[in-house]
Parts: C-alpha cells; structure tokens; sequence
C-alpha cells in the first residue's frame, strides 16, 4: 500500500501543476444537469491527465470520478480509484483558495490510501490504513474534544434544521464552513476543527480519502445512521457523513433522527 499511496500523491501533485494553470484564468464553466453544480474546462483537464496516468499505472484497478461517465465495471474490480479531480468547484471559480484534490483506492470497500491536496495552500493530507495520517510529512491527531458543547463542527446552516435533530433541537455547536468536503474532513484529521457533518446523500468521491486521513488520525467516521463507510457502491452515494474525535462523533449521531 505504500507504492499506491507514492502513486496517489506524485498524481495530486501533477493535478496541482494543472489546475494551477487554469487558476484566474477565467477557466470555461458549465453548469451539470439536473442542478449537480458547476464543473469547468479545468476539472475536465485534471480528470483525465488523473485517469490516464493512474489507470496505465494500475491497469487492473477500477475508475470512479466525479467526471468521468459511470460504468459497471468497476464493480468488479477489487481495487478501485475514487476521485475527485477538482473538490470545491464554486471556490475555484471565486477564486478562492480552498479547493482540492481528492483521490483515494478502495480494496473491497474500505480506503486503503489517500491523498486530499490544496495545491494553492502548499498542503498536502495522506494516509495508508495502518500508517497514520500526516500533512506536509508531519503526523497527524484530531482533537480531544468530546463535549458538543462549544465542539467546533465543519457543516453547511442547513445541517442544523431541527428536523435532522431529536426533540427538534440542534446542538450548541460553533458551526465552521469550508466548500470542500474533503478539506473539511482533512482539517479534522488535523485537529483544527472537532468534527463536520453532511446529513445528505454525499457522493464517494467527496469523502473516501478525507474519511481515511480522519480514520489513520484517530478519529472516528460513519454515514448519519452509525453504519460504517463502505465505498464502491452500484450507486457511489453514502447516507451523509459525520467525522470527528470519536466521543465527539458519537455524541453527534446519538442526537440525529
């Protein structure tokens, strides 16, 4: 797992060099059908110099990209790359500078190695299971917090309706929000913030190699309903995700409907 994760970041590092080029370069922009969001000339360049190369690195593994058409057959790969070429689309349009790149392998359902990268910010988040997770090559630790009380939480306003909450009533958070939900998992596994939730339904490829950096971190990670994450799915959607120290963590789902 060391090679894949050598590969993965080498790969995150040309996508920088990439996407970099495109960076307030007023990039052409789309918006998806169906109201999935914008995508740009940029995250289509990314998606295929990431395809191309890790594909040809690894040619018996499977493919799963946000830009990429979806096909059947990377149900029957056991390993599988899960990608998002450019995570925080809106940021990078903005110009913001808290877009990333997220890239992960799945063996079987579980994230074995991953890689979120803010080429803008020089930071650079991996983790193999097993061997810790580290940023810029120094390890990593999530928070000691285990009261909701004050727990500093990466989510959107819309998280805290009260009908996600039992008794109608959201925890007394200090809410944060980041775009990018593989940043705000990566800053959790940094211990920056306590936790971040999504309640809902989150596509794979926005949170298997941010779960993994929480995971190899010491945190703990499920989907809304305390089932853990498993990826590669026929539809690559989890039920939302919650992440954080792991008292904290539980205390969260313990109050979700």
């Amino acid at each position: 797992m060391t090679d894949d994760l050598s590969l993965l970041i080498d790969a995150a590092r040309e996508a920088g060099k990439l996407a970099t080029g495109y960076f307030h370069g007023d990039a052409q922009r789309w918006d998806k059908p169906g109201g999935q969001g914008p995508v740009t000339e940029a995250d289509l360049a990314v998606d295929r110099m990431l395809r191309e190369g890790l594909t040809s690195a690894r040619p018996g593994y499977g493919w799963l990209s946000e830009e990429t058409e979806d096909t059947a057959a990377r149900l029957d790969a056991d390993q599988v790359f899960i990608v998002d070429p450019i995570d925080g689309t809106r940021s990078f349009i903005e110009g913001s500078r808290t877009w990333s790149h997220s890239l992960a392998i799945a063996r079987n359902g579980i994230v074995e190695a991953a890689v979120v990268y803010l080429p803008m910010l020089d930071k650079l988040y991996a983790a193999a299971r097993g061997q810790g997770a580290t940023l810029n090559n120094t390890a990593l630790s999530v928070s000691a917090q285990s009261d909701v009380t004050d727990a500093t939480v990466l989510a959107t306003k819309a998280n805290f309706e009260p009908w996600f909450w039992t008794d109608a009533k959201a925890p007394p958070v200090n809410r944060q929000f980041r775009s990018s939900l593989a940043y705000r998992l990566a800053l959790v596994g940094e211990g920056r913030f306590d936790a971040m939730l999504t309640l809902r339904p989150t596509w794979e490829w926005d949170v298997a190699a941010g779960s993994l950096i929480v995971e190899e971190a010491g945190g703990k990670v499920s989907d809304k309903s305390r089932l853990a994450a498993r990826f590669n799915n026929p539809t690559p959607q989890l039920s939302g995700m919650v992440a954080g120290a792991p008292q904290l963590h539980d205390a969260l789902v313990r109050r979700l409907v």
